[in-house]
């Protein structure tokens, strides 16, 4: 296990879940942990957004953490996603992935509910006092409708030593300027969009929880190494190369629509949703397969 103090850094890919006939594609998820291990990734974020977690039951939840873990096999990272809008369902899966030997925590904004900055606090200083686990917090006003305010951050910092981090989704590079001057030193930031992972960086984040390393991890995890080398010319070299790419799989469709598609196109897995989230288009699948062919990804 992880020593609690830990700080994540480096790249994440935030999985999908493969689905087959309705049930979780034990092979195809296997293979695609396999793909990423092979990449060089720092860790694997299971059952997050991208992972379709809610529209997963809690058993499936903790069973796609337990076959994460199991597959990953100490290789890399396993940072699982058991964030929820209950404090105590939150706690319940984060005790879940703890017994089950993940190696942190990612736990996202309380959605719906629109607590306010002191239940966000209390929210996730409840779950600190669960657990051993690090964690890493997630801060998504798109879908969550709140953020986590640089102060209730570094508040969280300060009161609860396994809060270590933050997964910034708000499209805002102030925002990491205000982070990294809220913060304590060694709380990291981590940029939650792939297309905006350099500037993030440069302002002072430590990496990214990546949606597109599913379909190129190699590609992220060399854009974060160049980056946390300081070697930003390079940086912006991949970053233009591949900025059509990564903005392509954020605007043909809800994530994660359109990488489970990406992923499927290129026979990984299936193209298998569950409903309220459908299948793209035929146009936006369409233009899914002209961006990836010409990236010479299928």
């Amino acid at each position: 296990m992880l020593c609690p103090a830990m700080s994540f850094s480096g790249t994440y890919t935030a999985l999908i879940t493969p689905f087959r006939d309705g049930n979780i594609d034990v092979p195809a998820f296997q293979s695609l942990i396999e793909r990423q291990i092979a990449a060089g990734v720092t860790g694997i974020v299971p059952v997050g957004t991208t992972g379709e977690s809610p529209t997963l039951d809690t058993d499936e939840h903790i069973e796609v953490i337990r076959l994460a873990v199991e597959f990953a096999a100490g290789r890399c990272e396993v940072l699982a996603g058991t964030g929820a809008n209950a404090t105590a369902e939150a706690i319940e899966l984060t005790e879940a992935a703890e017994e089950l030997g993940a190696t942190g925590s990612l736990q996202v904004c309380p959605y719906y509910n629109k607590p306010s900055q002191e239940g966000l606090y209390l929210h996730f200083k409840a779950i600190a006092e669960s657990t051993s686990l690090p964690i890493m917090l997630y801060s998504v006003p798109g879908r969550s409708s709140i953020d986590i305010a640089p102060e209730t951050a570094a508040r969280l910092a300060a009161d609860c030593p396994t809060i270590t981090a933050i997964k910034e989704a708000s499209g805002s590079a102030d925002r990491v300027n205000q982070l990294v001057n809220a913060v304590p030193a060694g709380f990291n930031v981590l940029c939650g969009d792939d297309s905006l992972t350099l500037p993030f960086i440069s302002c002072g984040a430590k990496g990214v929880v990546s949606v597109a390393g599913n379909l190129i991890p190699e590609i992220m995890v060399k854009l974060v190494n160049a980056c946390l080398a300081g070697n930003f010319a390079e940086a912006l070299s991949i970053q233009k190369q591949y900025y059509p790419l990564m903005r392509g799989l954020m605007s043909l469709d809800v994530n994660p629509v359109p990488i489970k598609s990406a992923v499927a196109l290129q026979g990984h897995c299936t193209s298998e949703f569950r409903l309220p989230l459908t299948n793209l288009s035929d146009s936006a699948a369409a233009q899914l397969k002209t961006l990836l062919t010409s990236y010479h990804l299928l």
